[in-house]
């Protein structure tokens, strides 16, 4: 949905004044019931209005021209244009592409996180490591993205509260050598930390909490090429260490797309990783070609 920039008594305004907008209709004769990314243009040429994506176009936009909710950004829009993609996938990575490189007024904000942070387990203590000094993508271990120390902190403690484990042994407080935390005399820690439960018991706890939080490894050697396909149009989508590097129509296109900038994308991550894992789609591993 588009993004609300506006007050409660302007939004209720826009909409009490809403018209069907007919000076878009013409952006509408091309539109394809088919996957894609679509942008609403505005007066300037270089900041679009609202960029979003549909598996299909015409269904999508007509019914933003729909919606008396989204009458400021469509009083504002001039023109329709629109991306075809091969699939879904392809075009939720066209999608946050786009709307990072060129910051929509009406779309949510995607920046990159340069405090991204993820818990490092590999030890009895967690750390909290950072993306731009640990390559995410190869290193094992780590749980759940944060977008800094603080939000990772805070899940360590909520866990810690759920499953009664100790604040000491996880590096949240100072915990006295001998001496069971204050936690435990509350009843509020299992008692790692003074010999009532072992502390294989407490680590073992912690990793079952944090399970579905867990960073994937790249499982590849090198950059993979996934096939979407549509009845009139085949593509490959590129991708390297859950970055995607492009899209290509001819796997020997492929050797030629590198990457742009170092570091993990988050982004990427979260739009690849379940349907990459689980082989949802034909995968073509490059570095075996």
């Amino acid at each position: 949905m588009v993004r609300r920039s506006m007050s409660p008594r302007l939004d209720f305004e826009a909409e009490a004044i809403y018209q069907y907008p007919e000076h878009l209709r013409p952006s509408l004769a091309e539109l394809p019931r088919a996957p894609g990314v679509y942008v609403f243009h505005g007066e300037s040429e270089t900041l679009p209005l609202y960029i979003g994506k549909s598996i299909n176009l015409r269904a999508r936009v007509m019914s933003h021209l729909r919606t008396p909710g989204e009458a400021a950004m469509l009083r504002q829009a001039r023109h329709i244009t629109f991306t075809r993609t091969a699939g879904e996938l392809g075009a939720l990575l066209l999608e946050a592409q786009m709307i990072k490189a060129q910051q929509p007024l009406f779309n949510k904000r995607l920046r990159r996180n340069r405090q991204l942070c993820s818990l490092l387990i590999s030890g009895s203590r967690p750390e909290v490591v950072y993306a731009k000094e640990v390559d995410f993508s190869h290193t094992p271990h780590l749980y759940g993205l944060f977008a800094n120390r603080r939000a990772a902190l805070e899940k360590l403690k909520n866990i810690a509260d759920e499953q009664r484990l100790c604040h000491g042994l996880l590096g949240l407080e100072k915990l006295s050598a001998g001496r069971a935390c204050f936690r435990a005399a509350l009843k509020r820690c299992a008692g790692a930390c003074c010999g009532m439960e072992s502390v294989d018991d407490h680590n073992a706890r912690l990793l079952e909490s944090l399970s579905h939080l867990q960073v994937m490894c790249w499982p590849w050697r090198g950059p993979v090429a996934v096939k979407e396909q549509t009845d009139e149009l085949i593509q490959y989508l590129v991708i390297d260490n859950w970055v995607w590097l492009g899209t290509v129509d001819n796997l020997d296109d492929a050797a030629r797309l590198t990457r742009a900038s170092p570091g993990f994308d988050h982004d990427g991550y979260k739009i690849l990783c379940r349907p990459l894992i689980r082989a949802e789609h034909d995968i073509i591993d490059l570095s075996a070609t």
